[in-house]
């Protein structure tokens, strides 16, 4: 066992939690240029932990722009070990209805205009992505979201689009009927994608705020209800990040789900044909195998 340290990656006002100790926002560099913001880093029930907002403060950066080679790489220079991200998303199915928290277990990615890799000409690598996020780590978010109260469905399948806009009604159907689909948002991808790269625990929490455009009654959801929604989710969000630290004082290592390992066996570039200068901005991501 080792003392884990928690990243969360989410939205405004997530990072705004009571009985945070020692807090202070850090400035972090790293070869893939600034990550979304400054970090804040502190200790909540005696673990220690890193905040991210994804968009920066004040959401500033559009889901195509978010830095996420440069967010995942700083979390991984702070020496976070498990990344619970946090993030708004529509529903396809009735029983996932607004104010609800979905534990994603699968992605289906739809994103074209994203950096996914940390990896490429002159040092090569493949990670195994069948199962994307950390059971471990997804039970423990789990636990912590029911401990707030909130309904919590353990597993979903995410649909993440490049956005900036919504879906059309002939894609949400799609999505939806076709494609098994449980619910969608612009974010999650290539987030998990990275963190996997870089050997991090990563477990995704959705948080529904309203159905799609295929629901029937979506033209009747005013803008006040959607609000109303969102700030609930704020707050049960910050609420789960309080009870994680309950739920994740002690952390197996390895992990059991083979995070930690992810690149054992994944690079492909024989050493002496490696991009030395690739190898370099690999440092925090793929030291461990690479022996930057």
């Amino acid at each position: 066992m080792s003392e884990p340290v928690i990243g969360i990656v989410g939205g405004s006002g997530v990072y705004q939690i009571e009985g945070l100790e020692e807090a202070r926002w850090q400035a972090v560099d790293t070869p893939w240029g600034p990550p979304s913001d400054e970090i804040l880093t502190g200790r909540l029930g005696g673990v220690r932990m890193a905040f991210l907002p994804r968009h920066g403060r004040g959401h500033v950066h559009a889901p195509s722009e978010v830095p996420f080679r440069a967010n995942i790489d700083a979390l991984k220079r702070l020496g976070v070990t498990d990344v619970v991200a946090v993030s708004a998303c529509g529903s396809f199915r009735e029983e996932m209805a607004p104010g609800d928290f979905v534990i994603v277990d699968q992605y289906i990615d739809r994103t074209f205009a994203r950096a996914k890799s940390f990896f490429g000409t002159g040092c090569v690598a493949h990670v195994a992505f069948s199962h994307p996020t950390c059971a471990r780590l997804s039970g423990a978010a789990a636990a912590a979201a029911r401990a707030t109260g909130v309904t919590v469905h353990q597993g979903g399948t995410y649909l993440a689009m490049e956005g900036p806009q919504f879906s059309t009604l002939a894609e949400s159907r799609m999505y939806r009927e076709v494609w098994g689909a449980d619910v969608i948002g612009m974010t999650g991808m290539p987030e998990a994608k990275l963190a996997r790269e870089a050997e991090l625990c990563y477990a995704s929490v959705a948080m529904v705020t309203d159905y799609d455009c295929w629901h029937p009654g979506h033209d009747a959801v005013d803008v006040a209800s959607v609000i109303r929604t969102l700030t609930l989710n704020s707050a049960n969000a910050r609420a789960l990040v309080t009870h994680l630290p309950g739920v994740l004082t002690d952390r197996p290592t390895p992990c059991p789900c083979g995070c930690d390992r992810a690149l054992e066996h994944a690079v492909m570039t024989a050493p002496d044909k490696r991009d030395p200068a690739l190898v370099a901005r690999l440092d925090a991501v793929a030291g461990r195998v690479l022996k930057c």
